[in-house]
Order: C-alpha cells, then structure tokens, then sequence
C-alpha cells in the first residue's frame, strides 16, 4: 500500500451495486395497491367505477382504451386482493399502451421519475427527426450529470472534477422509449438515486427563479446564489441543448409514491418549463460561471504517464493519473528542471510522486500551475508492481521512451 501523510485521501472505492430486478415484473404480494393505483393515475389511467371501497376499474389513456381495463384492490382488507394484484400486472405486461411498461418499471424498484418534453414540430404521420430525439437524449442525459455533479460538491463550474463518480451515479437510472422527440423519461431508483432526484429538481426550480429575475431586473446575482440548489454551467448548457430549436421545453421530477414526498420539496410534480427567451440568460450565466470558478489549491498524488520537453536540459511537461488530492482523472503540469527528473526518476521505479500547486479552471480542472514540492512517494513492492503494471497496460510507457532520451 501507498504510504501517505494523515491529509492525503483516496476516493472511496464505489462498492458494486446489487442486481436490481428491472428485468422481470413483480411479485402481487410486493405490490402496495394504493402504490399502483397512485402510479396508474400519475400516467394517465382513468379510474372508472368499481365496488365503492373494495376496487377500481382503470382504462389506459388514449384512443383504443376502451377494451382493455383492470380491477384493481384499493386495499388488501379483501381475500380476492392477491388475485386481483396478480391479474392487474398480468394485464399490464401483455398491454400495449406506453404507459403500462412504465408502471411496471417503477413498481419492480420504486423509482423516482424524470421526464423531459421538448415542443418540437413534428413530422408526417407522426414521424420524428433522428437528429431531434437524439438531441432530446443528449440534453437529457446532460441535465442528470449535471445533477449528478452537484451531489459530489456545489460549484459553478465543475469541468474534469468528480466526472467519474457522478457518471457512476447514472449507471443505475433506467431511460425509457423516447416518445418519438418530444418526450422522455428517466426511472432513478430511490435506493441508490434519491439525493440525484433531489438535486435535479431543486436546482431546475433555482435556474428557472434565477432565469426569472435576470429577465426582470438585468442583474445576475440569482444565479451566484443558485449554485448552492446545484446549478452550474454544465446544467445551463444541458439546458440550452434541450431548449434551442424548439418553442419550448420541460422537465418534471415525481416521486416514486412507495417512498414518498423529500423534505424541502415540492409534491406536485408540476414541470419547470424555459423557452427560447430564456437561451441568453442561461448563456450568460454559463459564461460567467466558467469566468469566475476560482482556481483550487492541491497537493496531488499520482502516477506519471507522460513526460515531454523539447531539449535536453530545463523545464518539461508532465501528465500524471490522479490517486489522490483531486476529483480527476489525470492533470498535466510543468516542472521545473529538477522538478522534471524526479518525476522521471520515480516513473522509471515504478512509483507515484506527491506535487503541490494550484488546479486551474481554465481547461477544465486539467492542469496544475505554480508546481512545486515534487516528491516520489515510496511504496512497498507490490503496490510498486501494481502500478508498473498498470501503467505498461493504460498510460503508454513508449511514450515516455519516445522522449529525447538524450536529456539525461
């Protein structure tokens, strides 16, 4: 193992998540029936009669409902429940309404629900553009990295930092069949995605308000104070994406009704909406918050995996794979003469060095400035061959051989 000062601090290792049951429908006696019914309405399903306080009869929305319904328990007090339970998933498997498959995802693991709609022309027939529902993905997906990365810290501006952790954060969300490239949703299970949930929601009502108040008084010190609620230049920019080139576009947050209601947040469900009129507001905030993140004092280790300079003697460049002391995955810096042969020194040993300096956000959190204190980091010998290893195998030794070996 790496010895390191008591300040130095690993990223926790992200334990493997269980096998979650999206594949298969769930059991009648997992299901609550007041769960399923909140779910069949929250998706458009029309309740129509039944026995007064036994069960309700429901119709899928849209044209062709007519045929198809389902008896569903408003409570187990009834020896028939399970039956009925057992009768209504079986009808909601065979259904081919969109919203059937939809219900049983979010009973199968209680799920909070992200849904995107963007009002786009449509085509022929009810045709969509490729390039439109792939947009409509990409904003999506960009909108929950961006909620994501603000689970990890609060920034204005996040760029290389906590992208592999948060990126793990989404491993685990289920995205529906885009509704040609209009519409999309998001199942984020509340076991492992309820604080992404969260953020997303809190921080589209903050760039909505913030949004509200430029347009009103000029001024910008909403956003300044909105990326406490996790809004960001990442999540202003998903919000372009999603907005430019339709009339308008919404994204809504429900939670998943077997977990009921977060602290501090709405119950409604109600969609927050932007419009076109709205782009330079959140492009101006996306430039201001990518102009003003302060740069961030740190004291890194990691593995050298590229050196380069252009003679042989002086300064050179230096690429190291990050273990510890920042939130990314590798940062480029320049070192001065000595500076440069230890780190060469410690690569051709096979161990990590220590360097302090400062992560500058210009280039994305990629490269450390005012390098100095450069160290190698004495390891024990199978650590030592772990990470020789690794390196022959990721980060390209011939690289670093290719350098004019003449230097030194």
């Amino acid at each position: 193992m790496t010895h390191r000062p008591p300040e130095d601090h690993l990223r926790p290792v992200r334990p493997h998540p269980d096998g979650a049951p999206w594949d298969r429908a769930p059991e009648p006696a997992d299901v609550d029936p007041a769960v399923l019914g909140a779910l069949l309405l929250r998706h458009g399903w029309q309740r129509r009669g039944g026995a007064a306080g036994r069960y309700g009869r429901w119709t899928p929305p849209g044209p062709g409902a007519a045929g198809t319904s389902l008896l569903v328990p408003v409570s187990r007090a009834f020896p028939d429940s399970d039956d009925l339970l057992g009768e209504a998933l079986d009808a909601l498997a065979r259904s081919a309404a969109p919203s059937a498959r939809e219900v049983l995802v979010s009973l199968a693991v209680p799920s909070d629900e992200v849904r995107w709609w963007r009002d786009v022309p449509g085509g022929p027939a009810g045709t969509a553009s490729w390039t439109a529902e792939e947009r409509l993905r990409a904003a999506a997906r960009r909108t929950l990295l961006a909620a994501a990365l603000a689970t990890r810290a609060r920034a204005g501006y996040h760029g290389a930092r906590h992208r592999r952790t948060a990126a793990a954060l989404l491993e685990g969300v289920l995205v529906g069949p885009a509704t040609g490239d209009r519409a999309l949703t998001a199942f984020v299970p509340v076991a492992t995605g309820r604080a992404l949930a969260v953020r997303l929601h809190q921080s589209l009502c903050a760039a909505r308000e913030a949004v509200d108040y430029r347009r009103a008084t000029g001024g910008m010190d909403a956003f300044d104070s909105a990326v406490g609620a996790g809004v960001s230049r990442e999540l202003t920019e998903a919000l372009v994406a999603l907005v430019q080139g339709t009339e308008g576009a919404r994204v809504a947050v429900a939670w998943a009704p077997a977990a009921g209601v977060p602290e501090d947040c709405a119950a409604s469900g109600e969609p927050v909406e932007f419009s076109p009129g709205d782009l330079p507001a959140l492009r101006e905030a996306g430039a201001r918050y990518l102009r003003e993140e302060p740069a961030v004092p740190v004291r890194i280790t990691g593995t050298v995996v590229r050196l380069r300079r252009s003679g042989p003697r002086g300064e050179g460049s230096v690429r190291l794979r990050v273990l510890a002391g920042a939130e990314v995955p590798h940062v480029r810096l320049t070192l001065d003469e000595d500076g440069y042969r230890t780190a060469g020194q410690a690569h051709l040993a096979g161990l990590p060095v220590r360097v302090r300096g400062r992560l500058e956000s210009r280039g994305g959190f990629r490269r450390v400035t005012a390098a100095s204190d450069v160290e190698a980091v004495q390891v024990d010998e199978a650590e030592r061959d772990r990470l020789m290893k690794s390196l022959q195998e990721t980060a390209g030794t011939a690289a670093f051989l290719e350098e004019t070996c003449e230097g030194d």
